[in-house]
């Protein structure tokens, strides 16, 4: 298909994955692909249907037996079309009424049959998982252990994911990345210029560097799923929801919301919101003070007093928290309590009954604090477990701050048996409440560490990656296009060089690490590379039309062979050091 115009933005969705909320973008242009179908060939699909053989495909057909679906009286499956699109085909008999509702046309088969056509629109596919293959959509999986897989390569990602789940027999968010990876549908269709937020340890950056949006990462992470063979338990991480402070930030956080109600996981993000300050106060009475103003009702203040007063034992333990700390903590968490449960309300109200996992994360920090300065202790879990437990939130993970820092292996200062120290010492108590530890972040630990994270859980947790998926992708890419490639590592170099032109100890720091270290030639070993890299494939110019996207997404078949090995083998040995 040739470049199109939706609303404000021109380009290719066939060549642009996971932007639109739909893979049938062009209902006409399908319809005819599908009326170009030879009659033979129709007849010949629907008795391979009705026998629950392979289905064969032609050269205007790819027809996804791994998504054929019967149930009842009706049979569905997912197929794709030459110029990317993809519609929902179901066979109906002559009095049958389609189960998912209107059809695009039914076409009539010289055996009697029909064959109804569905675009595959995010409503459509909800409609299909729900009334015909609910194993087969995202799933709220609770406790199961598993990785979070961040797919800012989308499409290119998805193959590998699903082949590693089913060699080693894990679980996943498959379809996961955050809000600054990700954009609004309409930010991208309107052409609307970036917006900026804060990245822990790195500064401020332009967001929906992927070039995705929420709605369309769904859409197509879920019709890959629907594509593979095997069933498998995955799910759909709306990653690191931001909710910053006062009512604005409020409204975003539930604007987020709305765009990802058909995900499965939401992941809030309250470091903005949380007063680290309160922790470190010196003095009792200004500590009190501030937890009686959190709180603002005297009598519901007295209440939350004496309830977390109460011993808590778990594993022969017994936490007894003073009132001091009480405050303390209070001061610190109370308005991401009330933020909590007020946007738990709103996804369950966008849900519709349907269940899903809520992570309360407090593992990011705001840049004034540095990130070994704010490590959560044993007690302060206990108290917001706890209070999420008197507010009978449905929280079912939480991601403390470990020591763990985003770009590289682990360093705090009590190294790896204080690390295993307090994962040993915080395990028992997630598990005293029914929540899982989930450690984000976690792309630059190595083996050494991720043994700790297993022994120290004995497996049950929740392990997050996303960069690496991309700096592997670009490991491939400077074998098989070096010329692309090449121009990627300049984008990086250069957006350093601003960066530390701009007064950035970081960026500095990086650039004169590479030149300490003789390393001119372009490679996805460099540092710059490693940390700089992230903004060039969703790059948009000044009136918001992508630069560079299409390219990664229309290399050579030797190239996507080659990362889907590199990926399985990268995925597998994470299972196997880390469950």
């Amino acid at each position: 298909m040739a470049n199109a115009c939706f609303v404000n933005l021109t380009f290719d969705p066939g060549k642009n994955p996971a932007v639109l909320d739909t893979c049938t973008w062009d209902a006409a242009a399908a319809l005819h692909s599908i009326r170009e179908l030879p009659e033979q060939y129709l007849d010949n699909l629907v008795l391979c249907v009705q026998s629950r053989q392979p289905l064969p495909r032609c050269a205007g057909l790819t027809p996804y037996t791994g998504s054929l679906t019967c149930t009842g009286d009706a049979t569905l499956f997912l197929a794709g079309l030459p110029d990317g699109q993809a519609v929902f085909l179901e066979v109906l008999s002559r009095d049958q009424n389609p189960v998912l509702g209107d059809p695009l046309t039914i076409l009539q088969i010289k055996t009697g049959e029909r064959l109804s056509v569905h675009p595959t629109d995010a409503d459509t596919i909800v409609l299909f998982i729900r009334r015909m293959a609910p194993l087969k959509g995202p799933r709220a999986l609770g406790s199961t252990p598993r990785l979070g897989i961040g797919v800012r390569m989308t499409t290119a990602c998805w193959p590998a994911i699903l082949k590693a789940m089913e060699q080693k027999g894990f679980c996943a968010n498959l379809i996961q990345n955050s809000v600054r990876e990700l954009n609004f549908m309409s930010t991208l269709l309107e052409a609307t210029p970036a917006e900026t937020n804060y990245a822990c340890g790195f500064g401020t950056i332009e967001t929906g560097y992927t070039g995705s949006s929420f709605e369309g990462l769904w859409v197509a992470g879920v019709l890959e799923a629907l594509k593979y063979p095997k069933i498998l338990e995955y799910g759909a991480d709306a990653d690191h929801l931001q909710v910053k402070r006062g009512a604005e930030g409020m409204a975003k956080a539930k604007r987020y919301v709305d765009s990802c109600r058909h995900y499965s996981f939401y992941t809030m993000d309250m470091a903005d919101i949380l007063d680290y300050a309160a922790l470190t106060e010196s003095s009792d009475a200004a500590a009190e003070e501030c937890a009686v103003n959190r709180v603002g009702d005297s009598k519901k203040f007295h209440e939350v007093l004496a309830y977390h007063r109460d011993p808590v034992r778990i594993e022969g333990r017994q936490y007894v928290l003073n009132q001091k700390l009480i405050h303390k903590m209070i001061g610190k968490y109370w308005n991401a309590m009330l933020a909590l449960e007020e946007l738990s309300a709103h996804i369950h109200a966008k849900k519709n009954g349907q269940a899903f996992d809520l992570e309360f994360t407090i593992d990011e920090h705001s840049p004034e604090v540095a990130a070994f300065d704010c490590l959560t202790s044993e007690e302060e879990v206990v108290f917001v477990l706890n209070e999420i437990k008197r507010r009978t939130l449905p929280v079912s993970h939480i991601a403390p701050n470990f020591g763990v820092e985003k770009g590289f292996d682990y360093r705090c200062p009590d190294g790896l048996e204080g690390l295993e120290r307090r994962i040993r010492a915080q395990f028992p108590i997630a598990e005293a409440f029914g929540v899982l530890l989930d450690f984000h972040s976690a792309d630059d630990l190595t083996s050494p560490v991720r043994e700790v994270i297993r022994r120290a859980t004995g497996g049950k947790h929740h392990y997050k990656i996303s960069p690496m998926l991309q700096i592997l992708f670009a490991k491939v890419l400077e074998d098989h296009h070096p010329d692309l490639f090449r121009q990627w590592w300049e984008d990086a170099r250069a957006y350093a060089e601003r960066e530390a032109a701009a007064g950035s100890p970081f960026a500095r720091a990086c650039i004169e690490e590479d030149d300490r270290d003789g390393k001119q030639k372009p490679s996805h070993r460099h540092k710059v590379f490693h940390h700089f890299s992230f903004a060039f494939v969703g790059r948009r110019d000044k009136n918001g039309q992508f630069l560079h996207r299409d390219r990664f997404y229309d290399l050579s078949q030797e190239f996507y062979q080659a990362y889907e090995q590199c990926l399985i083998t990268y995925l597998v040995q994470l299972a196997e050091e880390l469950f």
